[in-house]
């Protein structure tokens, strides 16, 4: 059985490590874009909030004119 000289390990760590950044590059790159679709995705449904919010206000008044109406109308 050989034995693997001090040269020989060295550069199978150094071969490991290499690897292992590749390895997390490419997982770092997919995070990167998941991370990008989903503020996407938050930026659309952060609208969709604020134009839901804006129109149950907008029931709100209605529904306001609607009982000062009926108010009127009973006193």
């Amino acid at each position: 059985m050989e034995e693997k000289t001090s040269l020989d390990v060295l550069s199978e760590k150094v071969s490991e490590i290499l690897q292992q950044l590749y390895d997390l590059k490419g997982e770092n790159e997919i995070l990167r874009n998941e991370l990008v679709t989903l503020k996407a995705e938050k930026e659309l449904k952060d609208q969709e909030i604020e134009k839901l919010t804006e129109l149950n206000l907008q029931k709100d008044q209605e529904i306001d004119e609607i009982v000062n109406k009926i108010e009127s109308i009973l006193d």
